[in-house]
Parts: C-alpha cells; structure tokens; sequence
C-alpha cells in the first residue's frame, strides 16, 4: 500500500504494530486484515493498556460458575439456578449520539446475557454527566444529553421487557467534555444449562443470525480508543442504530433454540462485529474458521469485506452448531422474521480464512491475533495534584450553620430523587421486581422458581477516586456491597466498569494502576470475586480527563425473597440506631463539593473488617425480623440519609446524635447504617452478642417535622425539593 501511513493513522496502530502484523503474517496485510488487526488490537478488544493490571483480580469463589472471559459471568444462586450478568460502557457514543449510543448500549448488554442461555430479568445503569445546573452552552448541552440518554435507555429497555430496577446518576463538570453511559443487566438460567462463545468441531457449521449487516457503527471499536477533540464531532457514522423490536425477536429465538441440543457455542456480535464474535469463537477452542462473506445477509447495498467484518450493526449473533441441525436453527429464526445464513465452517488449521465470492480475500491465524495482541507496560506517574489536595482541610474555611448546610445539600443534583429519569423506565415488567428504582441502596427481583430474591446495587463516588484512587476504587466496592447488605443479601461478587481517562498520560495511567489495586484489595477481603466486566479508556476532550471513575455492580442473593428490606421509614413510633462510627471526615465529600466548592482533603479511614462486620449483622439482625428498615450512610452523611429515608416514607423523625464537631452530621465515614428497630431489647441483645457498637439516635414519628440536632424542617418541604427539583433543573430548557 502506497499510503501505509495515513492507513496506520486511520486505524490506530503504530509502525511497531504494523512490523508484528508482517511478522505474523509472514508477508504484508492487506486492508482488510490490517482492518481485523486494528479491531482486535483496540483497547476496546485487546485491553492492550489495562491487561498488566487486570491479572490480579480475585475471580474464583466456591459460588463462581464463570469467571472473566466469556460474554458474562456467572454465579450459583442455588437451588439449580444461575445469575449471569455483566456490566459493559457505551461512553463515546453515548456522548455523540445519545439516544442510540445509549440504547445500543443496553441492547449489547442484555446480548451478552441472553447469549448465555440466560432470560434477562434486571437492568440498571450507571451515568456521569456534566453540570447540568449551567446557564450556559455547556449546562443546556448536558441537560439535552440526558434528556437523550434517558430516552434511549428507557426506550429499549421497554420494548425488550426487561425491568430497569436501579442505578446512578452523577453530575460534575468533570464530565463535561466526556459522559459516561454504563449499563448494566442480570439475567437467570438453570446452572446446568449455561452457553458459551466456543466454535469447535471439523466442519460444524457457523451461522449468522439476527438482523442484516449494514454500515452503521464502522470503526466503533477503534472509535473508542481515542480521545475527543473537535474532529470528534464528525463521528455520528460510528455510532450504532438500535432496533429493541429486533432484539426482543432475536431473544425470543435463542432462548428457543437453547431447548434443543444443536448449539456447540454462541457468541454475540458486539464491538467490531462479526471480527470479534468469530475470533474469540475460534481462539477460546484453538481451531479454525472458513467464512464467506459474501452469505452475510445485507440490508444495503455494495458493501465490502472490510465493511461486513468491521460493521457494528446490532442484533446479531453468531451460532456453532451440530452439523445435521442446519435446517432447524435456520427454521427457528425464520419463524421469528430474522436471517439465518449459513456462512462458513470450523476447521482445525487455527486460521481465519475469509472468502468472497470464491476468493480468499484473508488469511490470519487466529491465537496470534488474540494471544499476541499488543500488552503495554505504559509509563506511570503519581499526579501531582494530589500532594496539593491533600493538605486542604475543612478546618481551613468558615464554618456556615448545619441548617444552611443541610438545605444547600439537599437539593443537590446527586442527591435529589432521580423520579424524572426512573419513571421513564417500565421498572415492574416480570413482576419480579421487589424493591425498585427510587427505593434507596440496592434494588432486588425474586427468582419465582426458589423462593429467593437477587439484589444489586451500582455505585462510585469519583471524588473519592479523584482524591485517592486506590481507596476511592476501594470504597467504590465496600459501598456496592453495603447497600446489597441494607437489602438482606449476601454480596457475592462483582462486575465493573473502568473509566479513565487518556492513559498515554501518564498520570491517568497511574490512576487506572491504583484504581485496580483498590479494587483487589476490597474484593478480596470482602469475598466479592470480579466475574466479568469492562475497560473504558481516552474518556477525555482536549487534554481535560473525567475522574477517575471505577464502576462496581455487587450482587448478592437473600435467601428469603419475603424478607427483602426496606431502605425507608415503616413505622411511627419505632426506634432509630446508628452502627458504625463517625469521625470528621470530609475528603471527597459532598459537603465540600457544595458548600466550599472543593474536591480534596483526605479519604476517609478504610476498615475491610469493620465493613465485612457491619455487613454481616445487617443480614443476620434481618435475618432475626429484627430490623424494619435499613440504609447505608454515604453521600452527605447522616443528615441526607435520614432525610432520603423520612422524604421516601413521608414520616418525621426526631433524632439528636452526639458527635466531635455539630457538621460531622455531614461526614462520610465509611462503614455506617442508619436501622429502624421495632422491638429494641431484642435488638440491643443481638447486637451485644454479635459485638456491634450501636447507637440509638431518635424514632420515627407522624408529625411531620424532620428534627436532627438543630437542623428543624418540614417533611413536606424537604418532599417537594427531593421529588420535584431535578425535573426542573432537566427541563429548563423545554
């Protein structure tokens, strides 16, 4: 090729890469297979930055099924039955196209859980936008991109039937040049009855299902291994177009066909298509594969090798079967109105061998191209913004009253209900759902089959990273799994979602090395194994990064689906504790971010044994019907949580807690729950027998007014902020 540069340019891959591709392939490439190369080697697909930390991860655990590797993982809930599940990003085009970045990112999500042999019976979310809040073209360019994401999420959720039960939502100006979109879905299968993405077995036939290949998406894959600038805008091409109609059919048809017995393997198309789904087929077997091209159904017309193997058009899926059972598969989707075509074969050469019209257009041995892929020991650098963060201290500015305080928080976008957003999301589709979206910490379905219920929670708090990432990404995990244990449940394990910015920064690359080191270290002591995740690299404009932001999803199971906890008053009359200490903590919190318009300080103290001890009495006190209610306390402290509970219950409370300093009501120390207990010598004897320090703070009562140390307000008032603000900061400009 005359112009070898501009075409290494286009793809992403460096003189160094091109050298090893003419190594492997003893010769030069030709477009089409550097193409292959420039999708496989992304870091969307390779992970090429992230891999060296990546290893260390805990991911076994007597519980686990299936761990990193496959299209989800998988987990024993007992009883015969499997939770699958996963969590995946759809960042840069989210922040293109929102309404069909946000919508294909959902469809991919619940692909690589039904895939699996598993019904899809949950989703939630995780979303970072920037200042919404902004007059400017900035604040109206955010509030437009969540108006669009929300509407894509919930759109496709919907028509597919499958419950959005929970998530995040966040808001910084760090965002604003790079939003984050992940979403995240579980589904339930038999445990013996599980699916993977393996093409074996000489001349089994492999065929494409699902919707016809079109341009849409070209270069996704390689899209989201750069940065954005202002050349970013001409992108919307690589952004993929949804079709939930489509996938709902294409669900419907899988879960048929995984009654019979003539799936060897399947694997979703997802980034970089049909490149991806048929390498890492081929290369988790070690065999081969023979592919026309020219069998791939195609909605338009005149399309190219290149673009049949590089197109990220969705619903699409690629089956090995049983050789006999050609006509069967092909009749199942038929009955579905979707394509099946039979476009190649396994082989034992170990080589992907690509055909169009007859001619062999491309010849690529396959473990070269997924074991060989390009794995970076990319310089690292400790910020040095952090040496300056660290020595501001709350102390340093002027104290303001905990009522002012407690009324400028309250109305903060990050804690505001969400009811805007989450009621644009069918969230009780199933009937499963027990403990839904607005409802506070974790959100729970029950498995109908055993009686049990699964619950799940999404969380990060990216100023904590910002200021620590290792024990930001940490806490990440310990908050996750807190607010699965407020529900009832065991925290079992986790997936995640990695977002950072550029890391041929050093800085950022160092923040990613801390951030997965935080993540082992939580996950180890708290026995909450990774079993599947995802990578998401160059989420910055112009040099300006996001914050560090490390996405965690636990889920855990409760034996007793009757037994699930709330995370809001029950009860007049009943008493208020609080487990855990509090300390004047102030590093990374909320109340800086308002009030003094800072993130930094110091993170809070990280204790995995206190954590995994608060945890574990949390399940057994509920376990014991001795508690009412549960929640966490995080974001805002001990006064926005007890607001959250009294706004979401409508009942008042009185409480007076004795602390070091009248704004430590505002601390985030770690390891905290606020209980409401109904019968307290029972409660107070179980906690003496388990060796947990509890502190009566208060009752619930019906009078209508919020009393916590001096902070006096309305419930009704503190009602109308909390539900109503959030429409009116997302609808200003409607």
């Amino acid at each position: 090729m005359d112009n070898i540069d501009q075409v290494l340019a286009k793809h992403k891959l460096s003189k160094l890469d091109y050298e090893h591709i003419k190594q492997i392939l003893g010769r030069e490439p030709n477009l089409l297979e550097i193409g292959v190369f420039s999708a496989m080697w992304s870091e969307h697909c390779s992970y090429k930055s992230s891999k060296k930390y990546l290893k260390g991860f805990p991911t076994k655990a007597p519980w686990v099924i299936q761990g990193p590797g496959e299209n989800a993982g998988v987990i024993d809930i007992g009883e015969g039955y499997a939770a699958v599940f996963k969590m995946e990003s759809h960042n840069h085009p989210s922040f293109i196209e929102p309404y069909q970045g946000a919508a294909t990112g959902v469809g991919g999500i619940l692909r690589d859980v039904f895939t699996m042999g598993a019904r899809p019976v949950a989703n939630m979310n995780s979303l970072r936008f920037g200042n919404v809040e902004r007059d400017d073209d900035i604040g109206r360019h955010q509030r437009y991109l969540v108006r669009g994401v929300v509407a894509g999420i919930g759109d496709y959720g919907n028509c597919m039937g499958v419950p959005t039960i929970g998530g995040e939502t966040f808001f910084d100006d760090a965002y604003n040049g790079n939003i984050l979109v992940n979403a995240f879905t579980l589904g339930v299968c038999k445990s013996d009855e599980i699916f993977y993405g393996k093409a074996e077995g000489v001349g089994n036939p492999v065929i494409y299902v699902g919707s016809k290949t079109g341009r849409d998406g070209l270069g996704g894959a390689v899209m989201s291994s750069d940065s954005f600038n202002e050349e970013s805008k001409s992108l919307r091409p690589t952004v993929q177009v949804g079709d939930p109609f489509a996938e709902k059919l294409l669900l419907e048809a899988c879960l048929e066909l995984f009654q019979g017995d003539d799936v060897i393997g399947i694997q979703d198309m997802g980034a970089a298509g049909l490149t991806s789904s048929s390498f890492e087929m081929a290369g988790r077997s070690g065999s081969g594969m023979k592919m026309h091209l020219d069998l791939v159904p195609a909605r338009e017309e005149g399309m190219t090798p290149y673009e049949f193997m590089l197109s990220e058009s969705q619903e699409r899926m690629l089956i090995c079967a049983k050789k006999g059972s050609e006509d069967r598969i092909i009749e199942i989707f038929e009955k579905w109105d979707l394509d099946a075509a039979i476009i190649g074969e396994v082989t034992d050469t170990g080589r992907m061998e690509l055909f169009w019209h007859g001619e062999r257009v491309a010849d690529i041995p396959v473990d070269p191209i997924t074991e060989e892929a390009p794995e970076l020991d990319r310089p690292i650098q400790r910020p040095t913004y952090l040496d300056k963060i660290a020595k501001v201290d709350i102390a340093d500015f002027a104290p303001v009253s905990n009522q002012e305080a407690f009324e400028k928080l309250i109305v903060a976008p990050e804690v505001i209900d969400k009811g805007w957003i989450y009621n644009q999301y069918d969230s009780m589709v199933q009937t499963n759902t027990v403990k839904g979206v607005g409802s506070l910490d974790a959100s729970v379905v029950r498995v109908k089959e055993t009686g049990k219920a699964i619950a799940m929670s999404s969380d990060c708090n990216p100023r904590f990273c910002y200021i620590d990432p290792k024990g930001g990404a940490a806490a990440a995990v310990m908050e996750s799994g807190r607010n699965v244990a407020m529900s009832g449940a065991k925290p079992l394990a986790i997936t995640d979602c990695l977002n950072y910015g550029n890391p041929e920064n050093p800085e950022i690359m160092w923040q990613f090395a801390q951030g997965c080191e935080g993540i082992k270290e939580a996950c180890v002591a708290l026995e909450t194994p990774v079993v599947s995740g995802n990578v998401s690299l160059y989420n910055e404009t112009e040099g300006e990064a996001v914050f560090p932001t490390p996405s965690i999803a636990t889920v855990g199971v409760n034996e007793d689906a009757n037994r699930v906890l709330p995370s809001e008053f029950q009860k007049s009359g009943s008493a208020i504790y609080l487990l855990g200490e509090t300390r004047s903590e102030f590093g990374g919190s909320l109340y800086m971010k308002v009030i003094y318009d800072q993130v930094a300080g110091v993170l809070p103290k990280i204790d995995f044994e206190t954590e995994r001890r608060l945890w574990e009495f949390v399940i057994s006190a509920n376990q014991n019907e001795l508690l009412l209610s549960a929640k966490d306390v995080n974001v805002g402290g001990i006064a926005i949580a007890l607001a959250k509970m009294a706004a979401r219950s409508g009942k008042g409370i009185e409480a007076k807690i004795d602390l070091p300093n009248s704004r430590d009501l505002f601390s985030e120390s770690f390891s905290r729950a606020i209980v409401e207990v109904a019968d307290e010598d029972r409660f107070k004897a179980f906690a003496k027998e388990m060796k947990m320090p509890v502190t009566k703070i208060g009752s619930v009562n019906e009078g209508g007014e919020f009393v916590c140390n001096e902070i006096k307000i309305g419930v009704k008032e503190i009602e109308d902020r909390y539900f109503n603000r959030f429409r009116e900061i997302v609808e200003r400009d409607i």
